[in-house]
């Protein structure tokens, strides 16, 4: 391998695209092959997704990759994104595709057919075996998003009854094919679930002793219909590679695996952080950014905005009420901006980490009461630093008098503490009546503590200033 792989992986990998772009330039075909076989599979797969960006060089990256080696083009092809697989089914034959299904592991394939047309998943199954094209059929059937669309049944199976001697030969035999080694299941009449052995416990123990001695019979396994939230929590507390996923009768019918789980992770936490910010639907989340119409955008985004404006009139409606008492101390409007800036920022740090305790089950709605004690004395502190930097500059640097400055400082601390409470507290009371926390987006938490904390900033002025 070139030593500046190894040095520095990035800058190589850019210098080789660059080159890479030139040779399909040029229609040199076999040496962009050969540039690219410098590197991994999932290397290969990056650098495939930037060359299929671009529609005009789509058919020369096509070209390229049908010249890549069968086994490194199936290893590419399950790492690609799904629009980027369906391009280049687009470009190759239904033999080639049929070879790159044939070859994939089974959950990568379901996947796969899953976003493929109807007509070309017929096509691929008539040449599949009866007892696989039977198989395939029962996942498909499964909901998008429950632990039997994740699930593979590229497991290694042992039975009770056997030594230890002949369960090790049974995985080197049929080890290569399974999605892990490193967890066996152990199944009784009927393929029902009785217990589990790990290969390290096969590696150390007395090749003429039975399974049904040393399986571990308190495993933990999934219902087929759980939703893969659920699952994934699952993955994050026990720590497993893997996980048996069984039906209601107990039989064991696949299992999920630590690689497709993070997968989830990443787009329940993207789906999350969308649905904060008011930018997707429900029926939308599933779809990626660019997927998406501009009028899908538009219809996602502006029922929140229009919430957030009409928040935004009472915010008005308090300015006004209090317009004749400003023109007094005209000074007091530019600290309005500072003050209002300042809740919002603090009530939203507060609900995106509240937000996110819930959804990583480190806190709960029962522990409402420490939250709000615990947000009251961190917003106690904040305010009184920001405060006293505030003090400092509205005395020293704006040359105003001490009163606008205590005016100014005592609303900031006010504020902060009423912002910390907001945000902490209102995803628990979403949370308390089984809707998504996530479903509160910050924006709408910071036009609330706008209206609050100018009516705090007005209540201070007429305290010390007689307003």
């Amino acid at each position: 391998m070139d030593p500046l792989i190894l040095l520095d992986p990035e800058a190589a990998m850019a210098e080789s695209m660059e080159k890479i772009l030139e040779l399909l330039e040029e229609k040199k075909y076999f040496m962009a092959r050969d540039e690219l076989l410098k590197y991994n599979d999932a290397d290969i797969a990056e650098m495939f997704e930037e060359l299929l960006e671009e529609p005009e060089r789509l058919e020369r990256t096509i070209v390229v990759y049908r010249l890549l080696p069968k086994a490194v083009s199936v290893e590419v092809f399950s790492y690609l994104p799904s629009d980027d697989q369906l391009k280049i089914v687009d470009g190759i034959t239904d033999k080639e595709l049929s070879y790159i299904i044939a070859e994939l592991d089974f959950d990568d394939k379901i996947d796969i057919l899953e976003e493929l047309p109807a007509n070309l998943v017929d096509k691929i199954l008539e040449k599949t075996p009866k007892d696989e094209r039977r198989l395939i059929n029962t996942f498909l059937n499964y909901p998008d998003n429950c632990a039997g669309s994740l699930m593979t049944p590229d497991y290694i199976s042992l039975e009770k009854e056997w030594t230890v001697e002949r369960a090790m030969q049974h995985i080197k035999d049929v080890g290569m094919d399974a999605e892990t080694v490193y967890t066996c299941y152990v199944k009784d009449t009927g393929r029902k679930l009785i217990g589990i052995v790990s290969l390290s416990t096969l590696v150390v123990t007395d090749s003429n002793r039975r399974i049904m001695d040393i399986m571990r019979t308190d495993y933990v396994c999934v219902n087929v219909y759980d939703d893969q939230e659920d699952v994934s929590e699952d993955f994050k507390k026990y720590g497993f590679l893997a996980m048996p996923v069984v039906d209601k009768e107990h039989r064991l019918v696949g299992i999920i695996t630590v690689d497709d789980i993070l997968d989830v992770i990443e787009e329940e936490n993207t789906e999350d952080i969308e649905r904060m910010a008011g930018i997707i639907d429900w029926e939308d989340s599933d779809k990626e950014y660019l997927d998406m119409s501009v009028w899908q955008h538009v219809l996602n985004r502006l029922p929140w905005l229009l919430i957030l404006m009409v928040a935004y009139v009472f915010t008005g409606m308090i300015i006004t009420s209090f317009e004749a008492k400003l023109s007094q101390i005209i000074c007091l409007v530019s600290y309005m901006p500072m003050l209002m800036g300042t809740g919002g920022n603090t009530g939203s740090q507060a609900a995106t980490l509240i937000i996110r305790g819930l959804a990583m089950d480190e806190v709960e709605t029962s522990d409402a009461l420490r939250i709000l004690w615990k947000e009251v004395r961190i917003g106690f502190v904040i305010g009184l630093i920001l405060s006293a930097f505030n003090f400092a500059r509205v005395c020293w640097l704006d040359g105003n008098g001490p009163m606008i400055a205590l005016t100014v400082c005592s609303a900031m601390l006010f504020i902060v503490i009423f912002a910390k409470i907001l945000g902490s507290m209102i995803p628990l009371l979403v949370k308390k009546v089984k809707l998504d926390p996530a479903l509160i987006a910050n924006p709408a938490i910071s036009s609330i503590s706008d209206a609050v904390a100018l009516s705090i900033y007005f209540a201070m002025a007429a305290v010390f200033l007689g307003l």
